[in-house]
């Protein structure tokens, strides 16, 4: 509108086209305020449902590890307990079979140390199986000390001598009681050697009850406590 015609209403004319200016702005910026209104509204409905599902995939996510680790833990606790309890019955078990062998081992001890003729007799059987294995020419055979009246003894040698000579088809051997003395904390027996002392054959009564132990052991394992339920592989 220009100025002339402006100039040319009177006061209430120019008063009016005012007011009109004035409420189409303000319709304007109404109208342009409740736009902005409504697209922050829009926008703050899209972010807000963003965030919540954001974080709902967060809480889901750390839920499940947290399951998952709570769930591991309990499986570890589980098979830590089980293996405790399963060392512990072990334990128990290995301790009452090595019971048995310490008590059969004071047993023998006693019986051998009061029958000295079934002593004797253990020592030739053992003496003769012993060269018979090594097979030289010239034996060395080593006993305890209190042994030694038992085996040094020319009558008590020639004897296992002969049965050698029978069981080789002719072969003869020389048998030497050595000097040296087994540990006195042997139950008995003997360990004889080649005339250089580089074989050697350990045929104590100890040594015997120590292999009798290792290849009884399963058989007495089953025969007292049954077959382990975590055994897999049978012979």
């Amino acid at each position: 509108m220009s100025s002339s015609i402006i100039t040319s209403l009177t006061p209430n004319q120019v008063n009016d086209e005012l007011n009109k200016m004035q409420a189409f702005i303000k319709k304007e910026a109404e109208e342009k305020a409740r736009e902005i209104k409504l697209k922050a509204n829009q926008e703050y409905e899209i972010e807000k449902t963003n965030l919540v599902r954001q974080e709902t995939s967060n809480i889901d996510s750390n839920y499940e590890k947290n399951l998952k680790k709570v769930s591991l833990e309990k499986q570890i606790m589980k098979s830590t307990i089980d293996n405790k309890v399963r060392l512990k019955v072990l334990n128990k078990r290995n301790d009452s079979l090595n019971d048995i062998f310490e008590e059969t081992q004071k047993q023998l001890r006693t019986k051998l140390s009061k029958n000295k003729n079934l002593y004797k007799d253990i020592l030739h059987k053992l003496i003769l199986e012993s060269i018979l294995r090594l097979l030289e020419d010239d034996v060395i055979v080593q006993v305890k000390e209190q042994d030694v009246s038992i085996v040094d003894n020319q009558q008590f040698l020639n004897k296992i001598a002969e049965e050698y000579k029978e069981t080789t088809n002719g072969k003869e051997v020389n048998l030497t009681v050595s000097k040296k003395f087994l540990n006195a904390e042997l139950i008995g027996g003997v360990v004889v050697k080649d005339s250089l002392e580089k074989i050697e054959l350990n045929n104590t009564v100890d040594e015997r009850l120590k292999l009798l132990h290792e290849e009884a052991l399963p058989a007495i394992r089953l025969e007292m406590f049954g077959i382990s339920k975590s055994r897999k592989f049978f012979d």
